[in-house]
C-alpha cells in the first residue's frame, strides 16, 4: 500500500523526487503520511481538497479488501 499511495503521489508532482511516504501503525489503523515539495501541495490536494479525497478513497477501497483500516494525512 505504501507503494501505491507512492506511485500516485509521484505521477500528480512535478517533482517526484521529493516525495516520501511514511507508515505509522496505530492499535486500530494504519496511518500513512505523505510529503511532497511546496510547490507541489497545490496539485496532491486539488481544488477544495478533490484530489486529496479521491487519493483517501482509492487506499480505504484498497485497504478494505484487505481488511485493514488505513488514513492518509497530507503533511507540510
Amino acid at each position: 500500500m505504501n507503494e501505491l499511495l507512492l506511485y500516485i503521489a509521484q505521477n500528480l508532482v512535478e517533482n517526484p523526487d521529493a516525495v516520501t511516504v511514511t507508515e505509522k501503525q496505530t492499535d486500530t489503523e494504519t496511518i500513512f503520511e505523505l510529503r511532497v515539495a511546496p510547490s507541489d501541495m497545490g496539485k496532491v490536494i486539488g481544488r477544495q481538497g478533490r484530489v486529496a479525497k479521491e487519493i483517501r478513497t482509492i487506499m480505504k477501497s484498497v485497504a478494505q479488501h484487505s481488511g485493514k483500516k488505513v488514513s492518509v494525512e497530507i503533511m507540510d
